[in-house]
């Protein structure tokens, strides 16, 4: 979910293409993009892809293809993977579940009345993902020879953290809590489309790209401000102020500065008085200011691509069209191997 700032975002966002991104380092947010993949790749009543034995592989789909296309183009995918995460979180978790619950019964009653389209639409709600898919998801990447970091906690916080120490170029999400935790570079709908044909492969032209630094001069604050909107906005840690949007979160802070003041000044919003626990947003605040991070993480060196391993788990065990996979492999075998198989030193 994240925080809602789309609206001040646009002012400052600007399109980038996978040229720009050439020989970089991105930190992908592992979750949040095995997430997209559940939700979207799909059949047409909104089931997602299953093997023979019932097994979702949406996501592993997803993986193994864009990662493909990374790789073409000579991008280099460090994908961070979501560690415990803070109690603060655990009522949007449980409200995400409810949410799911009801968008599943909404669900089967399309399907039963064959109306595919409003199918599809609730199946997107339904996702789930489980240990299961998150260890194969693993599986298949290191399968590819590209790096894993495990976080300790929220994903985002650590993929800023590799970029605010150069290992990584920029963070790779849909939400824009990347800019919370610091994230000075944010990269959205990373993917490749097929709008346009690019040496044999079609590229999209609308990789959405933040500078965290031009967003905070363009709104004229700092960090820990669009922290303290994000509070009043709602982020996963708290949902936020009934009547508080992010235009009217602007506005308060610029004018009152911080939360502490705004509850001096006993300001109302639609008629009521702006209540908070100050002890709460201090605690909200740390998070961001002072995640847990895995500060003595390895970026391990990338190993060649194993084959027959990827063949195994995906054509074996999960009934992939050997065909398509053959031809999907045979896209890597035959490119360069320095721009496959990059060195060490090129992560740092």
């Amino acid at each position: 979910m994240g925080v809602k700032i789309n609206e001040l975002v646009n002012e400052v966002k600007r399109t980038i293409t996978f040229e720009n991104l050439f020989k970089k380092n991105i930190a992908i947010d592992a979750f949040n993009t095995i997430y997209q993949f559940l939700a979207i790749i799909r059949q047409r009543d909104g089931t997602p892809l299953k093997d023979y034995q019932g097994n979702v592989t949406s996501h592993l789909s997803g993986l193994f293809y864009r990662s493909i296309n990374f790789l073409e183009h000579t991008i280099k995918p460090i994908y961070v993977f979501d560690g415990i995460p803070s109690e603060l979180k655990l009522d949007t978790i449980k409200e995400r579940k409810k949410i799911k619950t009801e968008a599943k019964k909404k669900m089967i009653k399309a399907q039963d009345d064959e109306d595919f389209k409003e199918a599809k639409k609730f199946a997107q709600l339904t996702s789930t993902l489980d240990a299961g898919m998150i260890e194969e998801s693993k599986k298949l990447i290191e399968f590819m020879g590209m790096p894993i970091i495990q976080a300790n906690s929220e994903g985002e916080a650590q993929s800023a953290y590799l970029v605010e120490k150069g290992d990584a170029w920029a963070c790779a999400s849909q939400d824009y809590d990347t800019l919370l935790f610091g994230g000075e570079r944010l990269l959205r709908n990373f993917a490749i489309s097929r709008s346009r044909k690019v040496r044999d492969t079609t590229v999209t032209l609308d990789i959405e790209y933040v500078s965290l630094n031009k967003f905070l001069n363009n709104l004229g604050i700092n960090r820990e401000q669009l922290i303290e909107m994000g509070i009043m906005i709602g982020t996963d840690f708290f949902q936020g102020i009934k009547g508080i949007g992010q235009k009217t979160a602007l506005d308060l802070i610029r004018k009152y500065d911080t939360i502490e003041n705004i509850l001096k000044n006993q300001v109302k919003i639609g008629g009521k008085e702006i209540i908070l626990n100050l002890e709460l947003v201090t605690q909200i605040k740390d998070i961001f200011l002072n995640p847990d991070v895995k500060k003595d993480y390895k970026i391990s060196k990338p190993k060649k691509i194993d084959f027959d391993k990827l063949e195994e788990l995906l054509i074996e065990q999960h009934n992939f069209s050997r065909q398509r996979v053959e031809n999907a492999l045979d896209r890597l075998r035959k490119l360069d191997s320095s721009k496959v198989q990059v060195s060490l030193d090129d992560f740092f």
